[in-house]
């Protein structure tokens, strides 16, 4: 019974090891800023310092601020062509180019259809996902006719985080963490086991728990721990299978070994 007993941990641990993804340090440099906002296929770098969005390059450094609008609550950088800052002060919504100019202001408080928005997030085309707190979900809402062109179900708990590429969106409840396809239609939906915050990479998350960040797959529905050497994390960013981890003015940069 002793040897069966130490058989059976020993392959319990060998099972939870391979449920690990390890992670390779490229490199750390010092970033000064109050949020990491997102780190494009150039590397340029954007963030928000003194409530202006900044994107710094190797050879520049572009801002815009809008101080009459109050704190940006919010900034998405997924498609660099079409930012957007969300400030929930006054409902409103600014969408930025790849030169941080202003090309659309989005006024919920106007619109023909008022809208109580908590949350904002990339959409494909002309449009961003907004979370309707009034309602109790997801639009996706076309910005250039100003139009709702797709609507999700409810969802009953607390919002906490939102994310999205061009095909998905995730919404992080208290509950639940739901995946909703460009039509509004629930694609799959996990229950929430601590999750805080996310990030998507490809079709797939990088989800930030109480012990750490947890990669999840689309594919095969599975979770696994990512190795970062229990260094603290303010926040993260991840793209083409790079991990950013943003602490204390500290940038680092880790190589995703997911294979």
């Amino acid at each position: 019974m002793k040897q069966l007993l130490i058989l059976f941990t020993f392959f319990s641990i060998s099972c939870f090891s391979q449920e690990e993804i390890s992670t390779e340090l490229v490199e750390t440099k010092t970033l000064n800023a109050d949020k990491l906002v997102s780190i494009d296929n150039f590397e340029a770098t954007y963030f928000i310092k003194n409530n202006a969005i900044k994107k710094a390059t190797v050879n520049d450094t572009l801002n815009y601020s809008n101080f009459q609008l109050g704190q940006i609550s919010s900034a998405n950088a997924f498609n660099p062509l079409k930012i957007n800052l969300f400030y929930s002060d006054f409902n409103t919504v600014i969408i930025l180019d790849n030169r941080l100019a202003e090309v659309a202001k989005i006024d919920f408080n106007s619109t023909e259809n008022y809208k109580n928005i908590t949350h904002v997030t990339t959409g494909f085309d002309n449009t961003i996902w907004i979370y309707n707190q009034d309602f109790q979900y997801l639009e996706l809402y076309d910005y250039q006719t100003k139009k709702t062109r797709y609507k999700t179900i409810p969802v009953s708990s607390k919002v906490l985080d939102l994310t999205s590429n061009y095909n998905y969106c995730w919404l992080l409840t208290e509950n639940f963490l739901y995946c909703y396809n460009y039509f509004g239609s629930v694609v799959y939906k996990l229950p929430n086991s601590g999750f805080t915050n996310l990030q998507a990479t490809k079709e797939n998350l990088i989800i930030k728990g109480k012990d750490g960040l947890i990669y999840y797959s689309s594919k095969d529905q599975t979770q696994k721990a990512i190795k970062t050497s229990n260094m603290l994390i303010n926040q993260f960013f991840v793209t083409n299978q790079i991990l950013y981890i943003y602490t204390l003015k500290t940038l680092s940069k880790f190589q995703l070994k997911t294979d």
